[in-house]
């Protein structure tokens, strides 16, 4: 790979959109500023158009077993969407079932992902069980390159206790890492599951789902971990917040002078639980957890990323084909919870969020590229258009029009099918290479895998 030299378009950063020119040289870039001269560089005229970092996507589970099956995309189909929406880089879960060791569990997802992958991935690394011996192996994986963290606050395989929360903090800062937490209160689960079933006689009904999982049984964990992180004065994550109830936890541990960092997800942004009410196959491509709610935490998640409250958007990509989420056809609780989201996401919010007036494109590039790179230690090397920095670049069609139907993902269908949507990326370099145009791959497998650094927590908040 020579130089190429993007001119004429607008390029945009965390800070705002310039009218500059970016040369890059092989896979990274090596010049951003006004008229810059390459006469051997190949030229790509961008009039009309923008030019974005490559996008983050911090949130996604490849390959995952769980709920006893695996879900639909792999690192092959799962990136290929991925990269076809303009994401360049994704943080997948890797997972730690009770039992396991962290190394071997990283060993495993390497063997999912190394030569598979279409962008470039890192991954978290989810804790199910918390002992002495996984306390020492901490100082292991920190030094490799696992910087972030996942909690789960129910599930019965992987939820962790108040005391292992506490004692985890503890050990992730001593090592300089963070934790993700999935917040739900798990006994307000249990027990809503057991009252649909004395109550109606079994658990078929889709539309009883929301209700099983409600805002506040999300709100009270918010709540409860918060106070645990305070405790331990050291700042978390609140991964996929869905609700109006959520957000004022969050509110009130900044108040109180806490470091919280917030991700959310286009489906929290734009459906909503009256998914709830199709006819149960349907409403089955719904069922995620926590689940979708109502318009009104929708205006207050809007509002949120609006004022700077929020500090990423991932999809937190969980798919499952409709013959998969069958499994919950006599009961809703044993459908596998998740849906597909990796290639929309980006055109999700250029449409519904720059384009509505609702957000700026430095801020869309801040919580899609920016504030990802920084949160889980890939930054500046990702995440920013910069000299020194990885070419990888997205072209974007403001104008071009479309409307949404089932892209690459496995599944075969699109949770937002039939959204007809205004901006998509036309063309995706990775390290300075061509690998998508117009929705297709045109470079395979060139996805490698990235060690995270220190995450610049500060810098985002």
């Amino acid at each position: 790979m020579g130089k190429r030299l993007f001119f004429g378009g607008l390029v945009v950063f965390g800070d705002g959109v310039k009218a500059v020119d970016v040369l890059t040289e092989g896979e990274k870039i090596l010049a951003v500023g006004e008229h810059l001269r390459a006469e051997e560089a190949e030229r790509v005229d961008i009039s009309g158009k923008y030019l974005f970092p490559g996008f983050i996507d911090g949130h996604t589970h490849m390959a995952l077993e769980v709920s006893g099956t695996v879900t639909a995309d792999d690192f092959d189909r799962g990136t290929r969407a991925e990269l076809a929406g303009g994401t360049t880089c994704i943080v997948d879960f890797a997972t730690q079932n009770r039992g396991e060791s962290l190394v071997w569990a990283l060993r495993h997802w390497h063997q999912k992902a190394d030569g598979r992958s279409h962008c470039d991935y890192a991954f978290h690394l989810a804790l199910s069980d918390w002992n002495p011996s996984v306390r020492e192996e901490l100082f292991k994986v920190t030094a490799e390159g696992i910087r972030s963290f996942k909690l789960y606050t129910t599930y019965d395989g992987m939820v962790v206790d108040d005391q292992a929360i506490y004692e985890i903090l503890t050990r992730l800062k001593e090592l300089g890492g963070i934790a993700g937490i999935h917040c739900e209160n798990k006994g307000i689960i249990d027990a809503r599951l057991l009252e649909v079933l004395r109550e109606k006689g079994s658990r078929r009904e889709v539309s009883d789902y929301p209700g099983t999982r409600p805002a506040l049984a999300e709100a009270e964990a918010v709540s409860r971990v918060l106070r645990i992180a305070a405790c331990v004065d050291t700042p978390v994550v609140i991964v996929h917040l869905s609700s109006a109830e959520g957000w004022q936890e969050v509110k009130r541990a900044r108040e109180r002078g806490q470091k919280v960092l917030v991700e959310t997800c286009p489906q929290y942004l734009l459906l909503d639980e009256s998914r709830y009410g199709l006819p149960a196959p349907d409403a089955r491509k719904y069922m995620i957890a926590p689940p979708l709610r109502g318009k009104k935490d929708q205006e207050v998640l809007w509002k949120a990323l609006a004022g700077g409250g929020i500090q990423t958007i991932a999809t937190d990509h969980c798919s499952f084909t409709e013959e998969q989420k069958e499994m919950g056809r006599e009961d809703f609780s044993r459908t596998p919870c998740g849906m597909p989201g990796a290639e929309e996401r980006p055109a999700l919010i250029w449409h519904f969020g720059v384009g509505a007036g609702r957000l700026s494109e430095g801020q869309m590039c801040r919580y899609l590229a920016e504030n990802p790179a920084k949160l889980y230690g890939l930054y500046p090397k990702k995440g920013v258009i910069a000299p020194g920095s990885d070419a990888d670049l997205v072209i974007w069609d403001p104008e071009e029009e479309r409307v949404l139907s089932a892209g690459l993902s496995a599944v075969g269908y699109s949770p937002f099918a039939g959204m007809a949507l205004t901006g998509r990326a036309k063309a995706v370099y990775l390290r300075g290479e061509l690998a998508a145009r117009d929705g297709q791959i045109v470079k395979e497998y060139g996805g490698r895998y990235l060690r995270a650094g220190a995450p610049k927590m500060i810098e985002i908040l």
